[in-house]
């Protein structure tokens, strides 16, 4: 049976006054719980520790000095760990690590991580851009504090709040016919080129919506960055259908684009954020409320195009 951390300090307590009855005034316990933890620690190393005199006290042997200094050392260590988790747990100190798999990540997240970053202490920030399973799997593994993903295939294991319902748009070049609708349909893409963002869920979610309004685009460029995406079809090579909106509404390339929103009942992408719900550090916390702020109270609808 391994010594626990109690009876390490009964031992260390009784030692230091060189009494059992006065360590267990101090621990506010019996002195027969003091001399039961000094029992175990030598049946346990099979050693003498402690010499005990009927009306001196008690004192250490040789081998109980020993075990005294390197128990003291042990619970000094112990506390330090104990007080530096408290810190960890109230203090908007140390490093918070975010895992995102949102193409547009880099539009928002400057404007919720800037008050954290400037706020009191001092703040590490580790930003990893991820497909949408790594967020989650790392997450579960420890690597993340909190993540950015879609909920719309969350692992059961990983606790997490809706951030934003992003309707599907149609992106297009402004000298494009369908530029000047109000809206289009999916109808109106049938005999378009088709540049799909080539990304995990993403991928799949586009696909299925071209195959459940009964469509087969023959034109398709896939490209597995959003920017890449938009670029395409700034220069005119195609049309898109994404979720989330930049702030700009010019390509990587300098071209001017156009989004429009889609007609039909289609189903959104959920984004999220996943983080321990249980007893999160308060940058955790500090974080999750900027997240929720910025997508409740307004600003976070600037990157949806609603029907």
């Amino acid at each position: 049976m391994a010594v626990s951390i109690q009876s390490m300090r009964y031992f260390t307590t009784a030692l230091a006054h060189g009494s059992i009855s006065k360590a267990a005034d101090e621990l506010n316990v019996a002195a027969s719980a003091v001399s039961a933890a000094i029992d175990r620690i030598e049946a346990h190393f099979q050693l003498t520790l402690v010499n005990r005199f009927r009306s001196r006290g008690i004192t250490a042997t040789a081998s109980g000095r020993i075990l005294e200094r390197k128990f003291t050392h042990l619970l000094e260590e112990y506390a330090a760990v104990m007080a530096e988790g408290s810190d960890l747990q109230s203090a908007l100190t140390g490093e918070l690590r975010i895992g995102y798999y949102a193409p547009v990540a880099p539009v928002f997240l400057p404007d919720i991580l800037a008050e954290l970053a400037g706020a009191e202490g001092q703040v590490t920030l580790h930003l990893e851009a991820c497909d949408n399973d790594r967020a989650q799997e790392g997450f579960l593994a420890g690597e993340f504090d909190a993540i950015l993903f879609v909920s719309d295939a969350a692992l059961p294991q990983v606790a997490f709040d809706v951030l934003i319902e992003a309707p599907a748009y149609c992106l297009t070049a402004p000298d494009h016919p369908l530029a000047r609708q109000a809206s289009v349909r999916l109808d109106d893409l049938a005999d378009e080129a088709i540049i799909v963002l080539n990304r995990p869920i993403a991928v799949d979610y586009y696909r299925r919506l071209f195959r459940d309004a009964g469509h087969n685009p023959a034109r398709i460029a896939y490209a597995n960055s959003t920017e890449m995406v938009r670029s395409l079809v700034g220069a005119g090579l195609g049309c898109a259908v994404l979720n989330m909106l930049p702030a700009t509404d010019v390509s990587y390339a300098g071209d001017p684009l156009v989004a429009l929103p889609i007609g039909d009942d289609l189903p959104p992408l959920s984004l999220a954020l996943g983080y321990d719900k249980s007893n999160p550090r308060r940058i955790v916390r500090h974080f999750v409320t900027r997240c929720r702020s910025y997508f409740s109270e307004g600003a976070g609808r600037r990157h949806i195009v609603a029907p």
